[in-house]
């Protein structure tokens, strides 16, 4: 893995919280395709771009204009090479949210633990556990938010044997 590597990498991983602050779901989806996602341990999708946009559809509420009105922001991202074509990344997710008529607050702060792969000569997610650990007030962010069960993806030490 060399610097083109890395930087790649780091903007494929980097690509999630613009285009889910953008409202940009089917983006999301795209991003997230190639993927197993599990959220609190439970599959969310298993590599299905069209389910990963309704997952994220029909959770994440929106405002008059488009966006959730959130900004995800990473942070602490470690990658590491596995094998030939392969890294393992991890990194810390703080969410602040505005919604109307509403303080700029956090509402949920975890971990993300991704694999990727290179397929065709670009970098791809292929798995991502997202764990939320601090939740806070998500009633303007989510329509059910007793679905998010307090995880950890990585533990108390990131990328150990996993």
């Amino acid at each position: 893995m060399d610097m083109a590597d890395f930087l790649e990498i780091q903007n494929v991983l980097f690509s999630y919280p613009y285009a889910l602050d953008a409202g940009d779901f089917e983006a999301v989806g795209a991003l997230l395709g190639d993927a197993v996602v599990r959220s609190g341990g439970a599959l969310m999708a298993d590599r299905d771009a069209a389910a990963m946009t309704a997952a994220f559809r029909n959770w994440v509420l929106t405002y008059p204009d488009g966006t959730p009105r959130t900004r995800h922001m990473l942070a602490n991202l470690m990658i590491v090479p596995e094998a030939d074509g392969r890294v393992r990344a991890s990194s810390y997710v703080m969410v602040f949210q505005q919604a109307p008529d509403g303080p700029l607050r956090p509402v949920i702060g975890g971990d993300y633990l991704d694999r990727l792969a290179k397929i065709d000569g670009r970098w791809r997610i292929v798995e991502r556990h997202m764990g939320n650990d601090l939740v806070g007030d998500l009633s303007a962010h989510g329509r059910d938010s007793g679905t998010i069960r307090p995880t950890r993806a990585n533990g108390a030490t990131p990328l150990a044997g996993s």
